[in-house]
């Protein structure tokens, strides 16, 4: 594993870790995002889950010094998972900074930053008792990770969000056109996901056929227990399965 960049973007303003399960951890940071000829600013989430001593992170946002140092204290960052392909800026930073093995599907990744290990169903993972639910239809890579704890914790990027209401990390622009496009649904599929990805039915289909009980997504709050029977109802209502 190589230097992939000699500049990374800089930390922007986000929470503390929080465990939310059991060796499950949590923080939400900003996105600044130039697109469509408007400035957005929003959340996105880093869950980060502990083996032992071993740290993965999925959907990685770049830490502040104080947020680096209360990552440290949770153990060593040894992986580095892409779960989405329109997610990755802050990949590379955490890769030079750890020397981390690079987890992404075929075709995804950031440019310029090779990737270590191939995320493929049935393959090798970054961490044990899990599996992966890979999209079939998408247009843009996309996966869902199943650990096979505490009922089954699904770790999603954009396809499952979970957005209650706008929190402190969301411009007042944003805040308003997101509002108005309906984001702010919870238990919900991404809507510019949908877009970008635009995903068939049947991949909801099979998912709904997944056994879980929690969901940490690339956005919005944790769904902590029952969640599959809330994003059951976001399957019917938007793919009819």
């Amino acid at each position: 594993m190589s230097t992939h960049k000699n500049t990374h973007e800089s930390a922007l303003p986000h929470s503390t870790i929080t465990e939310v399960l059991p060796d499950v951890f949590f923080v939400t940071g900003t996105r600044k995002w130039d697109f469509m000829e408007m400035n957005w600013q929003f959340s996105r989430n880093m869950t980060i889950v502990r083996e032992g001593n071993k740290l993965t992170l999925f959907n990685a946002v770049r830490l502040s010094d104080e947020g680096l140092a209360e990552l440290d204290a949770l153990g060593d960052v040894v992986n580095v998972v892409q779960v989405g392909g329109l997610h990755g800026v802050d990949d590379a930073f955490y890769l030079d900074r750890y020397n981390a093995t690079y987890w992404a599907q075929p075709g995804a990744g950031q440019e310029g930053v090779p990737v270590d290990r191939e995320l493929v169903v049935g393959g090798e993972l970054p961490i044990s008792n899990a599996e992966i639910f890979s999209f079939k239809t998408t247009k843009v890579p996309e996966c869902i990770f199943r650990i096979d704890r505490d009922g089954g914790i699904l770790i999603a990027c954009d396809s499952l969000q979970n957005y209650v209401k706008p929190d402190e990390f969301f411009s007042e622009e944003s805040t308003k056109v997101m509002t108005d496009m309906g984001f702010f649904q919870p238990a919900n599929v991404g809507l510019v996901w949908m877009q970008a990805a635009e995903p068939g039915a049947e991949d909801f289909e099979r998912l709904s056929k997944v056994s879980f009980s929690h969901v940490l997504c690339g956005h919005g709050e944790p769904v902590v227990n029952g969640a599959s029977d809330a994003y059951a109802a976001t399957f019917k209502r938007l793919f009819g399965v």
